[in-house]
């Protein structure tokens, strides 16, 4: 399979390289504005972490530690993705487990995550391989 590391991704070279992964979740977006929300929201305390196999990044985590009533101290991922061919190899476990740690080194009661209704696979996932909780509902409107 190749050495697997996980890092952070710093420099907007590292960013642009994650794109062709993190289109496959967020393909609505072109890499001019992902790049642009990218420094918006690095300055809001989001960090990407990159899954890599060799020098190829297969899998990304987007977190921000964020604190709230019913959270309280917690890290939210925003995003978590793998690239197709790399699925069902336990990337996105590794990626994952490695976020928990970082959570807990950072002070962290929980890790939360959103996914989207249809994502039935990704629940599976996240309730029977990982152990979280489906415990509401998340809602919004376009203003």
């Amino acid at each position: 399979m190749g050495a697997i590391t996980i890092k952070q991704l710093v420099t907007d070279e590292e960013w642009i390289h994650s794109f062709e992964v993190m289109k496959q979740l967020r393909s609505d977006l072109t890499l001019e504005r992902y790049m642009e929300l990218a420094h918006d929201m690095r300055k809001g305390g989001y960090l990407l972490f990159a899954l890599f196999v060799q020098d190829d990044i297969v899998s990304l985590a987007g977190v921000r530690k964020s604190i709230n009533f019913y959270n309280k101290h917690h890290l939210f991922v925003y995003d978590l993705v793998t690239s197709p061919t790399q699925r069902s190899r336990g990337h996105g476990e590794r990626l994952l487990e490695y976020i928990h740690s970082y959570g807990k080194r950072a002070g962290a009661e929980y890790v939360a995550l959103e996914s989207g209704i249809m994502r039935s696979e990704a629940h599976r996932f996240y309730e029977n391989k990982m152990g979280y909780e489906k415990w509401c509902y998340s809602f919004r409107k376009k203003i």
